[in-house]
């Protein structure tokens, strides 16, 4: 599938209406397939598309055929949510590598969502990052029989091979209306919709002109008030720093911070931790994000990653509280060096609090991708954290530590094979046993079926100060199968049945199992976007050391050496996310250790679209087990209403308590875009100790504005 971008010598007007005469120099394109509720026929209400290029931009109109205007558009917010909404996605592959790509989505408002694509779209959790902003200009027009939506893209904003006749393309939409996706280059739908391996292409008709793209300085200036109740202290300041976006040729750009505030970034969900192991939040700051993939993109997610940002510019106390360690500046060099050889450079000195213990620390982050066959990589990381002074409170492992690794990372030409083979080896002083990791995983993905397997290697002595990783010296084996069975009934689409496990052996106890877990799933899939789930977990876990699941501060520990075999039974139901009233409820029971558990979650949403939504999370705990181990109700409640009054003014207020943590906590935003890109932002935090009728703990007010300016 394949066509011709013309080229036009004047600007079009951006309206959503289409009218200028430049548009009949191309013709449309159209037939667009489905891909749920099936992949087999076309889609019953078709999308058309046309392209054109000026010197400076891309331009792109296109034409959805609807039944009526009713549409599902649930915020006025950029980079607003997609799932259940009427929207419409373009996928640009401007290097035709099938592994890379950037992605504008817009709906029948007319909102803006841009984000980088990598490993090929395979993953909705990882390969998706919305955190990326350019700028384009969008327009929609809504008629009686269809919605048209008018783009324009500068050049500039993008990064490309000039070299290359033609881009990679796909364009997928979501249909709220009648409850379908569909898509111009036709997808298997047991593949992710939007995956790189099925495109057509674009050919400009003319070749392109290298890219002029603008340097861009992001200054801002802060103030803040914050009052810590524990200590009796409070302060005013101000800050003033700001980042700055040096463009290098037509895919390059180095990324330069200094004095970084991240005041503005959304506060963490809260969560309730059962487990023997810490959690990964997520990575919300923008300097880590953007081209996030060259960095993280390493290792084995929930076991080992050598690369995870949140450890720079995050320390702890002596007290083991999690506290800010200021970073100081900052630089990052991202992107390719040819059509096939991707780089990404990261450097980060952050200060030191020497009442705290916390030395001033060098961060460094080298790593290359070479693609290698269709769609697939060998990638080479390098990663270093070294104190920069000879600090009394360190001892020789604290001073430095490196770590090294090669991947290879495979991608079929259909997508139905994909895998991760690698090996990485840190360096720190007085560790020298095994300080290595090796790990390997494969999938086949069909239409019915799917099937992995994983196994991975940690040794005793591997750290990684820059990483996050749950245990040392283990050998981890994870194999999973699902087979789908779709029904002829309309109103499913699917029904899954999954089994997968993973088994833990400890090395440095003669492979001694301290893990085997068994879960069996039924799922079945509605039109309506609505799931129901039944899961079965039966456990088996061995405690190297003592545990204490409900982290009660008065708790007796589970001791080291016993072991505990237990289940729980899961149903969980996910209604019609385009109504506006949804929920997601859960709830289980079942042996815990040496105890029962109950547990229920529920989240609720609802909206006046598109200027309010409103969510209430409310999870339940209820741990029993016998004496003289602690016993515990523990509840999480989280409610947040975020109102977007127009598509440039937003206030979101989130609310969390968690019992677990004898916390609450609330952060209230305003956030006004007054021109592209640039923001004025207002941030109130309050937290409180709950154990102690709800006296306060500290509270802030921040004001942060900052202003996008190119050169």
């Amino acid at each position: 599938m394949e066509f011709l971008v013309p080229v036009i010598q004047s600007d079009i007007v951006i309206d959503g209406i289409g009218n200028e005469k430049q548009w009949n120099k191309t013709e449309w394109q159209s037939e667009f397939w489905l891909w749920r509720p099936n992949d087999s026929l076309k889609a019953s209400k078709q999308t058309r598309f046309k392209i054109l290029r000026s010197e400076k931009n891309l331009f792109v109109l296109i034409d959805l055929f609807t039944d009526g205007t009713k549409f599902v558009t649930p915020s006025l917010r950029r980079d607003f949510d997609t799932f259940g909404g009427d929207t419409i996605t373009l996928l640009f592959d401007t290097f035709n590598d099938g592994t890379n790509a950037f992605s504008f989505t817009t709906n029948p408002l007319g909102l803006k969502k841009e984000g980088l694509i990598s490993g090929g779209n395979q993953n909705y959790r990882t390969d998706r990052n919305y955190s990326w902003d350019t700028k384009w200009l969008v327009e929609s027009k809504i008629y009686e029989d269809r919605y048209s939506v008018e783009i324009k893209i500068p050049l500039t904003s993008l990064f490309y091979n000039n070299s290359s006749s033609f881009w990679r393309l796909n364009i997928y939409r979501g249909n709220a209306q009648n409850n379908e996706y569909s898509v111009w280059a036709r997808t298997p739908q047991n593949q992710i919709i939007g995956n790189l391996a099925f495109m057509g292409k674009m050919v400009f008709d003319k070749p392109l002109k290298k890219a002029r793209n603008p340097l861009s300085v992001i200054p801002y200036i802060s103030g803040m008030s914050q009052k810590d109740f524990l200590n009796k202290s409070s302060a005013s300041n101000s800050g003033l720093g700001g980042d700055a976006k040096i463009p290098i040729g037509n895919a390059l750009n180095l990324d330069l911070t200094y004095n970084p505030d991240f005041s503005q970034v959304e506060v963490d969900d809260q969560v309730v931790n059962l487990t023997r192991f810490a959690i990964a939040l997520p990575e919300k700051r923008q300097f880590f994000t953007q081209n996030d993939d060259l960095f993280k993109d390493f290792g084995s997610t929930r076991d080992v990653v050598p690369f995870f940002s949140r450890r720079i510019g995050v320390a702890k106390d002596l007290e083991g509280n999690t506290i800010e360690n200021k970073i100081i500046a900052g630089v990052r060099l991202s992107g390719k060096l040819n059509s096939n050889l991707r780089l990404g450079f990261l450097n980060i000195i952050t200060d030191a609090d020497i009442k705290n213990e916390i030395p001033s620390n060098l961060n460094t982050v080298f790593t290359l991708r070479q693609k290698v066959f269709d769609r697939s990589n060998i990638s080479f990381f390098f990663l270093d954290r070294t104190a920069r002074e000879d600090y009394d409170f360190l001892n020789n492992e604290e001073k430095k530590n490196s770590v090294t690794g090669i991947e290879y990372n495979l991608a079929s030409t259909d997508s139905k094979w994909t895998g991760r083979a690698y090996f990485h080896k840190s360096f720190t002083e007085g560790l020298d046993g095994d300080d290595q990791i090796i790990g390997m995983r494969i999938n086949r993905n069909t239409l019915k079926q799917q099937i992995g397997m994983e196994w991975v290697h940690g040794g005793e002595d591997f750290r990684s100060d820059l990483g996050f990783f749950r245990r040392t010296g283990f050998l981890k084996l994870s194999p999973e199968y699902t087979y789908r069975i779709y029904p002829k009934n309309p109103n499913v689409i699917s029904y899954s049945f999954t089994q997968r496990g993973y088994f833990v052996y400890d090395t440095a106890s003669e492979y001694l199992m301290t893990d085997r877990v068994f879960i069996s799933t039924i799922r079945k899939s509605f039109l309506n976007f609505s799931s129901l789930s039944l899961d079965y977990t039966n456990r088996y876990i061995y405690l190297v050391n003592d545990f204490n699941p409900t982290r009660s501060s008065d708790g007796v520990f589970l001791p080291s050496g016993s072991d505990y075999s237990y289940g729980d039974l899961e149903l969980s139901y996910r209604s019609d996310r385009r109504k506006y009233l949804n929920f997601d409820s859960k709830i289980s029971y079942g042996t815990f250790y040496n105890g029962t558990k109950f547990t229920v979650e529920n989240e609720i949403k609802w909206r006046k679209q598109p200027v309010l939504n409103a969510s209430m999370i409310m999870n339940f705990n209820s741990i029993e087990l016998p004496r003289p181990y602690s016993s515990k109700n523990i509840w999480l409640i989280s409610p947040k209403i975020d109102f977007t009054f127009t598509k440039s003014l937003f206030w979101t207020t989130f609310i969390q308590y968690n019992s677990q943590g004898e916390n609450l906590g609330i952060n209230s935003r305003l956030q006004w875009r007054f021109a592209p890109l640039s923001d004025l932002f207002i941030v109130y935090n309050d937290n409180y100790i709950s154990t102690d009728n709800f006296s306060p703990r500290y509270r802030s007010f921040n004001l942060k504005l900052t202003y996008w300016i190119n050169i």
